[in-house]
């Protein structure tokens, strides 16, 4: 079994672009998306620091580079990333948190079950563990037939389209004119192949959910295209110290889409940051 890119030599842990100096207390480590970078939490991290917890970000093998850079990429490389970093900073620190969005929540989740979050608790942003939105073609589930042809996972190109996880059409318009311009914040597609790794993912977060210890806040939206509310009702049932908010008024990408006020003010309530505001556009499973 080839080993995990990450495994030899692993970068040192990159302090966030925002991260400002700390007395060492209290960290996050934060995780983007498929195809992503930090910018897929919006504003969150420096919320999170305004507010006193110092910020990591990491970037996910394949990431950070152009789409081609994932076809040789396995789940066992993403996952093996993010738990190395977890324990090079955990020494560092008293307490670490650790949040993740979309891929980067489903790869927080399964890191919860392998390393004790030191105190810390996890954060679960649109984790996908149905792709089951409103949005998905019915033809998805073709997709693992295709898995099994050799040669085609490589020429099929999955491409970011409308609405681009985003309800808010000022936002996602701004969004779409970045990926025509190039824009290396998100990558315009991805290979089939690596969907692929996706659900392999989406099969171990599924496991032994009961294996997460840390207190766990699960934030999705209703109306999130690309995975339904029954990913983040799973998570709750089987997570024995989890709690589920649903907001209402976004798609899938919910630190940048109308509701991310209330998604910052749940997660600074859940990291013991202070009451959060009632807010009748979210609610609770």
């Amino acid at each position: 079994m080839r080993q995990p890119a990450c495994s030899s030599v692993l970068p040192p842990p990159r302090r966030s672009a925002f991260a400002a100096p700390s007395d060492g207390s209290v960290a996050i480590l934060l995780v983007h998306g498929l195809g992503g970078t930090d910018r897929d939490l919006g504003s969150l991290g420096k919320v999170l620091q305004r507010a006193g917890i110092t910020t990591h970000t990491l970037t996910l093998p394949g990431h950070g580079g152009r789409p081609e850079d994932l076809y040789d990429v396995q789940a066992e490389d993403w996952i093996a990333t993010v738990v190395a970093h977890y324990r090079a900073l955990s020494v560092r620190y008293e307490t670490l948190h650790l949040m993740g969005m979309c891929l980067g929540a489903l790869l927080a989740i399964e890191t919860a079950k392998r390393v004790d979050l030191r105190n810390g608790r996890l954060v679960a942003l649109a984790p996908p563990v149905f792709i089951d939105g409103w949005a998905m073609p019915w033809y998805r589930e073709l997709r693992h037939v295709v898995y099994h042809v050799p040669g085609l996972m490589q020429l099929m190109r999955i491409p970011e389209a409308e609405p681009y996880g985003i309800k808010n059409e000022p936002m996602r318009a701004l969004v779409k004119a970045k990926l025509c311009d190039g824009n290396t914040f998100h990558y315009p597609w991805v290979p089939l192949s690596c969907i692929r790794e996706v659900d392999r993912v989406r099969r171990w977060v599924r496991s032994e959910l009961n294996r997460v210890r840390a207190a766990t806040l699960i934030v999705h939206a209703r109306e999130d295209e690309l995975t339904s509310p029954r990913s983040a009702a799973l998570l709750k049932r089987r997570i024995p110290h989890s709690r589920a908010v649903i907001v209402e008024n976004s798609y899938h990408m919910i630190c940048v889409d109308n509701d991310r006020k209330q998604v910052a003010t749940e997660v600074l309530s859940h990291l013991g940051l202070g009451h959060a505001a009632q807010s009748s556009s979210c609610t609770a499973l």
